[in-house]
């Protein structure tokens, strides 16, 4: 359950103010259709989550055990100075495609959720973890508690999140994870 809970803390607190979470405003905003929307968001990252828990569980089978503990260490503290930098939603990303909500959503959190920072972390957690399913699992559900409230109750809802207190936070859990690491080493 150590899987599970950690990758879901992890992953909603270094959500808060991604731009994925721009992204689902915007899209709750121009769709006004909120289930398609979360549909789409949980598919597309269940989808993104899977492949990069499957690479980080795949790399754990083939670097020394050693090297993987400073690896992960190192990258959660990448992770952690990555949460510090506020995100802001590009231009090309707000404007929505024709689709309609769900398979809108879907393409677009799976293609801006490539390479970001809680896909990042999804491979790093997968590398440590261990069952694969606890991790993607977490941070599918880390996502969606840090999106869904955004698209539910929209603008009124993301202006008064305190997102510079939340990348503290975000900086803060990273950085503990991977001192813990460096300290306690991989659990077994």
């Amino acid at each position: 359950m150590d899987a599970l809970f950690v990758s879901t803390l992890a992953v909603a607190i270094a959500e808060i103010g991604d731009k994925t979470q721009l992204l689902a405003l915007v899209l709750a905003a121009r769709y006004r259709k909120p289930w398609p929307i979360i549909a789409g968001i949980l598919v597309a990252t269940l989808l993104n989550h899977a492949l990069a828990g499957w690479l980080g569980s795949l790399v754990s089978g083939w670097v020394n055990p050693e090297v993987l503990r400073w690896g992960v260490v190192v990258s959660f503290l990448a992770v952690a100075a990555w949460a510090l930098v506020p995100d802001k939603l590009d231009e090309d990303e707000a404007k929505a495609p024709r689709f309609g909500p769900f398979l809108a959503t879907l393409v677009a959190f799976f293609i801006v959720e490539i390479g970001d920072k809680t896909q990042v972390a999804t491979v790093v957690l997968a590398a440590q973890y261990e069952p694969l399913w606890q991790v993607v699992a977490g941070t599918t559900l880390g996502m969606a508690v840090a999106n869904v409230p955004v698209v539910l109750l929209g603008a009124a809802f993301a202006a008064k999140l305190p997102l510079k207190a939340a990348r503290y936070a975000a900086a803060a859990l990273f950085a503990g994870l991977g001192l813990w690491v460096a300290v306690m080493g991989l659990p077994a």
